[in-house]
């Protein structure tokens, strides 16, 4: 199948590049307003570039008009611009793949379930830590405890980082949408896939350092942490030089998931491609509680 990426000068691009070619697939134009996409003699030498985003749509309508169409659009693109692109792929007749957030508004998912009815298109999603093999055990652990039983569960998750992340686009709310959508939208996907509805949400800070508070869950009290700040790692991740730190316990029982996530871009088209991806119906719920945290 013939993709075309947008967002490629980004950090999460080359997963998505190696995801396209472990799974024997052809990227064929790539955007970017940055040209620092050298990585693409590694997966996609021959791929078209753009720095322009007029040029890209020119050649995206060209390839649908002589009959040879881009199959897939893959966004990563910063936060606010998801949607946007999103719409601009099932108009150009192409399914997409979107990193998360999918959007940072629920009624902009609103309008991208109808587009996908109106285009008959897809959105499939990002969802990697639904595909870990530590995060599916703990589900069906929990999935195997008695109706009615509610775990304890301590979520803690630092990752470092330096001053430029507060001059990028990441730092600023309006275009990454803050901590809880820019680096917690995976963790409360998975709490709300392992642990059902939310009941209750309690928000104790929100800051552009960090985050915290307390979630009632259909099967759980949760107690979560978001920094990006190193003053809040634990004196062991110190010790180790270690610069992110996650943590999550549940009923005082640490789960270990700091490996694994090498090939789980690739896994996610694999699963996509075999008609189990993620779509919008999927996302929605954790969209909608970040909202809500993020309104304080």
């Amino acid at each position: 199948m013939r993709f075309a990426l947008i967002g490629g000068a980004g950090y999460v691009a080359p997963k998505h590049m190696k995801a396209i070619k472990d799974t024997g697939n052809e990227l064929v134009a790539v955007l970017d307003p940055h040209d620092s996409v050298g990585i693409l003699d590694s997966y996609f030498p021959d791929a078209s570039f753009f720095t322009s985003f007029e040029r890209f749509d020119r050649y995206i309508d060209k390839m649908r008009r002589e009959g040879n169409p881009i199959d897939y659009i893959t966004v990563c693109s910063p936060n606010y611009l998801h949607d946007t692109h999103c719409r601009f792929a099932l108009r150009s007749q192409a399914d997409v793949i979107c990193e998360k957030p999918l959007s940072m508004s629920p009624w902009n998912v609103d309008g991208l379930e109808q587009m996908e009815k109106e285009t008959g298109k897809s959105v499939f999603n990002i969802l990697q830590l639904r595909l870990h093999p530590a995060i599916i055990a703990l589900k069906r652990k929990v999935d195997r405890a008695p109706e009615g039983y509610n775990h304890i569960v301590d979520l803690t998750y630092i990752t470092s980082r330096g001053k430029w992340y507060f001059t990028s686009w990441k730092g600023d709310y309006k275009k990454s949408g803050g901590l809880a959508f820019n680096i917690g939208i995976h963790f409360f996907d998975m709490l709300l896939w392992i642990f059902g509805r939310v009941h209750e949400i309690i928000v104790r800070q929100v800051t552009d350092k960090k985050a915290s508070g307390w979630l009632e869950l259909e099967k759980a009290t949760v107690q979560w942490k978001l920094s990006v700040d190193s003053t809040e790692l634990p004196e062991q991740a110190v010790q180790q030089g270690m610069r992110t730190w996650r943590s999550i316990k549940v009923d005082s029982e640490e789960i270990e998931f700091s490996g694994g996530f090498t090939d789980l871009h690739t896994e996610s088209y694999s699963h996509i491609f075999a008609g189990n991806g993620f779509r919008i119906k999927d996302v929605r719920p954790s969209i909608e509680l970040v909202h809500q945290i993020q309104k304080g």
